[in-house]
């Protein structure tokens, strides 16, 4: 089969892709400005903006010779036009009407496991499964719970796999009695490739679980164990500290950590008793079990690695912004005769070395607020790391003095450079 497939790139729709290909079918990844993964060599890809491909109009170009339609595209917070009503609702039903004007009868739509009180997020998916089940089409949606790969991690997952490495007692609500049922990214991948070869699966909902439900402290404890970090130890927080937390994330962060997945996590992300035995009879599709798949795949150190840098890295991230906020204010604060001691023997005068001081500690002031913000972190990052190297290497030669200055002087720009450097490479969120 030629399959469209969208939100291609991402966790859950990369191991979809991987798995379609194995599978010998021919794969279109739909995706912003076409760009080709180097993951998925030969494969196809095609561009699409899903929060403003609003119009059946918008996707028939895309559906040439197109088989079935896998939808895999989602998001977990709203971000400008990538709103939940475009993204999980108004896009897709484009993309449906396009198929059904195309005569592609098979659409397989990949939402999320959850009640839709639990937040917009969950609710905006689940209206874009009814919109689905309307039209005359051979739909079926999946409903993935927890989703988790041993190969990799994105979301929260990124962030459970980091809070079961921290050291020391791992805080959770209430001990962490919150049941979940983790279904493995591969077999997720398993259940759309079924899906395909089973065209008499068709018009239902069927929820992507694993064979078991577990503690969120037991969940917890087995990826502990698979880092190789030992014995879980927990940290009972009050429900009420957590929700706080959830709503601190909300407001401020830009990751998992929100309430939708709180509230999520309290009524137990888990699917209906005969979930695991529907997924068998309707599609031939048998889940493993949390720790048989992590058995299949010993963690290496660069998953220790990760999981211990997924809190650090944001909060180098902060001090350095701060840092420059600081410099920046100093910088700006500065008097003339502060500014003529350290331009002794220098080529500038004070006053021109005033000058300097404002206008760096200006652009100081705005990288480090931009770099608090997010704001284009990637460039903004490579931005400081060129001033800085700059500010070392012009005082360095016009003032080689400043190297032997007390307190380190310029030696300590070395190691913030090379701090930088890690934010930098490391700020790929996928």
């Amino acid at each position: 089969m030629r399959v469209l497939v969208t939100g291609a790139y991402g966790f859950i729709g990369a191991h979809i892709v991987a798995t379609l290909v194995a599978a010998g079918h021919e794969v279109v990844c739909a995706v912003r400005g076409a760009r080709v993964d180097s993951r998925f060599p030969g494969v196809t890809a095609v561009a699409c903006d899903m929060a403003r491909d609003l119009r059946s109009e918008d996707w028939l170009p895309r559906l040439d010779r197109i088989d079935a339609v896998v939808n895999a595209a989602g998001i977990l917070r709203e971000n400008g036009a990538s709103t939940f009503v475009a993204i999980h609702e108004q896009a897709p039903l484009a993309l449906f009407l396009a198929c059904q004007q195309r005569g592609i009868r098979r659409v397989i739509q990949v939402s999320a496991l959850g009640d839709p009180a639990d937040g917009e997020f969950v609710a905006s998916k689940h209206r874009g499964d009814a919109a689905l089940a309307a039209l005359d089409l051979d739909w079926l949606v999946l409903r993935p719970s927890l989703v988790y790969s041993a190969r990799g991690s994105y979301g929260g997952t990124s962030l459970l796999r980091a809070l079961s490495a921290l050291p020391g007692a791992v805080p959770l609500p209430q001990g962490g009695g919150q049941h979940v049922q983790p279904v493995a990214a591969e077999d997720v991948g398993a259940a759309v490739a079924a899906a395909l070869e089973r065209p008499a699966c068709t018009r239902q909902i069927i929820e992507l679980v694993g064979p078991e439900v577990m503690s969120l402290r037991d969940y917890l404890a087995a990826w502990r164990r698979w880092l190789g970090f030992g014995r879980l130890r927990v940290w009972s927080v009050p429900l009420g500290w957590a929700r706080l937390v959830a709503a601190l994330g909300d407001r401020f962060g830009d990751g998992p950590l929100c309430r939708t997945m709180m509230r999520m996590l309290e009524r137990g992300n888990t699917g209906a008793a005969d979930a695991s035995t529907r997924l068998r009879d309707e599609l031939g599709v048998a889940p493993r079990p949390l720790l048989r798949a992590l058995g299949e795949a010993p963690s290496q150190v660069q998953d220790r690695w990760h999981a211990r840098l997924y809190f650090g890295l944001p909060m180098l991230r902060l001090l350095m912004a701060l840092l420059w906020i600081a410099s920046g204010v100093v910088g700006w604060t500065a008097t003339t005769d502060e500014v003529s001691v350290l331009t002794i023997d220098g080529p500038l005068s004070g006053h021109a070395a005033l000058v300097l001081a404002r206008l760096t500690g200006g652009t100081d002031l705005l990288l480090g607020v931009l770099c608090l913000l997010r704001w284009r972190l990637r460039r903004v990052l490579a931005a400081m790391l060129v001033m800085l190297a700059g500010y070392t290497l012009g005082i360095g030669l016009l003032w080689p003095a400043q190297w032997l200055a007390p307190f380190g002087g310029l030696a300590k720009n070395l190691p913030l450079l090379a701090a930088l450097a890690l934010l930098l490479v490391t700020e790929e969120r996928r």
